[in-house]
């Protein structure tokens, strides 16, 4: 607990991150803390963006009095990314002399980031590396978290373990944090997400001494799968079957079929087609079959 007499300047905390991630939560985890060593606590979140993928992020100021809540560009003593790309977003908030930047390594790749559906296309998102981040900022963490969580057993308390790095860059006692942990996550978890900020806070400790061998910026892993690269896919047709419906026309999302002269559907754009199978799902009649060829031969 801090002495109620010591005067500090307004904190800035910003926490970013995508839906499901608990940025809300860790954003409530130091708006307690701070309350309980007395200290007024201002705090803007956004919640429309809630559900999984969105961007969420959360402002935490706190001080001996604090007028507004929400965190101008370049002031926030500290940025908190649980998301790689959402970091790089709100970066611009950071205070460029002595901010400190947290972020796991992690992607989590949204939909949009994927426009272009044909197979061994490039994902529009960030391609900057850890290592490049780091150098650019005056206090720079990134830690491989999701990993770390997933180690003990628990991949949600990815969070905790950032909250763990993030207590080396605030002052205040370590019981304190994890006795407001304990507060906010189900009680059959308490145990794991005290070691995950544990492991966390360690991490960060290390990570500060020159001396620390391991690498303190690890290669970016994406949690979404690779696309294939490799191999056309072929649409075969019981034509007896088909009606010319046209539902698997109007239903593909890469435009690639097509009916003709007697209205029976056909591949008119191979290249396109990423062998996603929703014309044979969609066909009311049964008629179509998406074969991968070397799947065939594979098999054979």
């Amino acid at each position: 607990m801090r002495n109620q007499a010591s005067e500090v300047k307004t904190m800035n905390v910003l926490i970013v991150g995508v839906g499901g991630q608990g940025v809300i939560m860790v954003s409530k985890v130091l708006a307690t803390l701070c309350q309980m060593n007395g200290y007024q606590v201002k705090q803007s979140e956004v919640h429309g963006m809630a559900k999984r993928g969105g961007s969420v992020f959360s402002h935490v100021r706190f001080g001996e009095q604090v007028w507004s809540p929400t965190i101008p560009a370049g002031e926030a003593d500290v940025l908190l990314s649980l998301e790689w790309a959402e970091g790089l977003r709100w970066l611009n908030y950071l205070e460029p002399t002595n901010g400190t930047y947290i972020t796991d390594t992690q992607h989590i790749v949204p939909p949009f980031a994927c426009l272009n559906r044909k197979r061994g296309a490039d994902k529009i998102y960030s391609k900057e590396t850890p290592e490049q981040i780091v150098a650019e900022v005056a206090n720079g963490l990134a830690l491989d978290a999701t990993t770390m969580a997933s180690e003990l057993g628990n991949l949600r308390a990815s969070n905790t373990v950032l909250l763990g790095t993030l207590s080396t860059a605030l002052d205040f006692e370590t019981d304190e944090w994890l006795q407001v942990i304990s507060d906010f996550v189900p009680p059959k978890t308490i145990e794991i997400n005290r070691q995950a900020f544990l492991d966390g806070r360690a991490w960060a400790e290390r990570a500060k001494n020159e001396t620390v061998s391991e690498p303190l910026a690890p290669q970016i892993k994406s949690i979404v799968p690779e696309i294939q690269t490799t191999d056309d896919f072929e649409l075969r047709l019981t034509r007896e079957w088909c009606k010319g419906c046209d539902i698997c026309v109007k239903m593909c999302p890469e435009r690639c079929l097509a009916l003709d002269a007697e209205q029976l559907v056909e591949l008119t754009h191979p290249e396109r087609c990423t062998g996603c199978r929703v014309c044979e799902w969609l066909c009311p009649d049964f008629a179509i079959d998406v074969i991968r060829p070397s799947a065939q031969k594979m098999s054979a």
